[in-house]
C-alpha cells in the first residue's frame, strides 16, 4: 500500500453537466472531512464514516462555498485502486473542477500522475497488466470491435488463458525437478513423449495468440489504407466519397494534392485509416517530389492499397511502375470515371495485373458499396463480426508470447535431440517467466512506469 494520497480530475476538462474529482490513498477520508460540509458549514461526516455510501453536501475552501456536490465514499480494499477512495461529483465547469482539485491538494493531496490510479490498482493486486492495458484500450476505442476486445481483456479472458498456460508449465517444471532430485520415487521413463505432447498443445495456443495480433491490431486501430495512382485519376474524390464529406480539395489540375491527407472513418462496419496520397509521377517540382516520396512511405505503412486508374485514358507505363511498387501489398484496383466514355475495361486490368478490380464513379458515388464488400471479403471473409475469440493487440504482449513460444520450441528441439531433462527445465522456466511478464508477474519499475504514463490524467 502507498503512504501518499493522490487526487486528479477524472473527467474531461471542459464544460459539461457533471465533473468528477477522484482522491485515493490512506488520507482520502481525512481530506474530504476537512472540505465537505452541509450548507450551514456543519460537519458532513468524520473519518470513521461507513464506506460505499453517497452523501450530499458542499465543498468549502475556507469559508467560501465552491460547489454543491455528491460525495462517494469507498473503503479499501473494495475500490478500483484497492485503497480508500473518495469521488466528488460536481458541476462540470472547468473552473469549478480546478478549484475543487486545488482545495483537495491544499488539504493534503498530491496531484496524480497520468495513469497513477490504474498503476496503484496494478501494484495493489487489483488487476494484472493485461487488464490494466485494456483500460487504456477501452478509453481509446474507436469502434465496437476494439471496445468488445478491450472488455474481454478487462474481464480476464486473456489473463486467465495465460494463467492456465503458466500453471501447466509450472507443473512440468516441478515434476522434472522432483524427478531429478528424487529419481527413486519419480520415473522419467517415457516422459519425453508425454512432455512433447503437452508442450505441443501449449505451443499451438501461444502461436494462435501471436497470429491473432495482426487481426487484433486491425480491429483495434482500423485498416491502414493508401489511395495511390497517377495525378488526377480521382484519388481525392474517392476519399471524399468514402468519408462522406469534402475532406480533400478536388480540381482538374494534376498535382493538386501535395501532402498526405489521413481520415479515420467507419466504412460500413469496417474501420479505416484512409490516406489520400500525392499522385505518383516523375516531377521536377521539389514540393511535389516531397509529396511523391511521402506517397511511397504511405504504401510501405499500409495494410491495403487502393490502386486507382482513370478509365478514360489508355493503360500506360506509369501504371506498370506503380503496380511494381504495390504488388507485394494487399491491393484493390479502382477503375474510376466509369460515368464517362471509357477506353479500357476491368477485364483488361485483371489480365494485366491479376488484381481484383472495382469499377466506380467516385464523383457520382457509384461502386462505393462494391468496394466496401471487396474490403470486407479481403480482410474478414465477407463477414465483419467479432466472434468469441480473444485478440492480442499490444506489441508488448505479442513480444512476450514470441519469447515464450521460442522457449517452448527449444524444449521440443531438445526432446527431438534426446537432451537431458535438466535442459527441458531451463527452457520451460524461460517460457513460464515470459508469460509472467505478459500479465505483470515479473516486470520492472521502468516498464510499469512506461505503460501507465500513456494513460490520461485521473485514470
Amino acid at each position: 500500500m502507498f503512504d501518499t494520497t493522490i487526487a486528479a480530475i477524472a473527467t474531461a476538462v471542459g464544460p459539461s453537466g457533471v465533473g468528477k474529482v477522484r482522491i485515493s490513498g490512506p488520507d482520502s477520508f481525512v481530506i474530504i472531512s476537512k472540505i465537505a460540509f452541509t450548507g450551514k458549514k456543519e460537519p458532513l461526516f468524520d473519518t470513521n464514516m461507513e464506506g460505499h455510501t453517497i452523501h450530499h453536501g458542499y465543498i468549502y475552501d475556507g469559508d467560501v462555498v465552491i460547489d454543491e456536490v455528491l460525495i462517494l465514499l469507498m473503503r479499501a480494499p473494495k475500490t478500483y485502486t484497492g485503497e480508500d477512495t473518495v469521488e466528488i461529483d460536481c458541476h462540470g465547469g472547468v473552473m469549478v473542477m480546478q478549484k475543487i482539485l486545488e482545495t483537495v491538494l491544499k488539504n493534503g493531496g498530491l496531484l496524480a500522475e497520468p495513469g497513477e490510479f490504474s498503476k496503484r490498482a496494478f501494484l495493489n493486486g487489483k488487476m494484472d497488466l493485461t487488464k490494466a492495458e485494456s483500460v487504456i484500450d477501452l478509453i481509446n476505442s474507436s469502434n465496437k470491435f476494439a471496445m468488445d476486445n478491450s472488455l474481454k481483456h478487462l474481464t480476464g479472458r486473456l489473463s486467465g488463458k495465460i494463467a492456465d498456460l503458466r500453471k501447466e508449465l509450472l507443473h512440468e517444471i516441478a515434476y522434472i525437478e522432483a524427478a531429478l532430485d528424487d529419481p527413486e520415487h519419480y520415473d522419467l521413463t517415457g516422459y519425453d513423449d508425454e512432455l512433447k505432447g503437452k508442450l505441443s498443445v501449449i505451443k499451438a495456443q501461444t502461436s494462435e495468440l501471436i497470429d491473432s495480433f495482426d487481426n487484433g491490431r486491425i480491429l483495434k486501430e482500423g485498416i491502414n489504407v493508401a489511395i495511390v495512382g497517377e495525378p488526377n485519376v480521382g484519388k481525392s474524390t474517392l476519399l471524399n466519397a468514402i468519408t462522406g464529406f469534402d475532406t480533400a480539395i478536388v480540381t482538374d489540375i494534376a498535382g493538386t494534392t501535395r501532402d498526405i491527407i489521413t481520415e479515420h472513418v467507419m466504412f460500413g462496419n469496417i474501420s479505416l485509416n484512409i490516406m489520400d496520397t500525392a499522385g505518383i509521377r516523375q516531377t521536377d517540382d521539389p514540393i511535389e517530389l516531397i509529396g511523391v516520396n511521402r506517397s511511397l512511405k504511405a504504401i510501405e505503412d499500409s495494410d491495403l492499397v487502393l490502386f486507382m486508374v482513370d478509365g478514360t485514358t489508355p493503360i500506360n507505363d506509369y501504371e506498370d511502375e506503380i503496380y511494381n511498387l504495390v504488388k507485394n501489398k494487399q491491393v484493390i484496383m479502382i477503375l474510376n470515371k466509369v460515368d464517362r466514355v471509357t477506353v479500357v475495361t476491368p477485364e483488361e486490368y485483371k489480365e494485366r495485373y491479376d488484381l481484383p478490380v472495382i469499377s466506380v464513379s467516385a464523383k457520382n458515388n457509384e461502386g462505393i458499396e462494391l468496394l466496401q464488400k471487396e474490403i470486407s471479403d479481403m480482410f474478414f471473409n465477407g463477414e465483419v463480426t467479432f466472434n468469441n475469440e480473444v485478440y492480442v493487440t499490444s506489441v508488448r504482449q505479442k513480444n512476450c508470447l514470441i519469447e515464450a513460444d521460442k522457449a517452448i520450441e527449444n524444449v521440443l528441439n531438445s526432446i527431438e535431440n534426446h537432451m537431458p531433462e535438466d535442459f527441458f527445465s531451463i527452457d520451460i522456466m524461460a517460457a513460464y517467466a515470459a508469460l509472467g511478464r505478459m500479465i505483470g508477474e515479473e516486470v520492472g519499475d521502468d516498464l510499469v512506469n512506461e505503460i501507465f504514463s500513456k494513460f490520461c490524467m485521473g485514470k
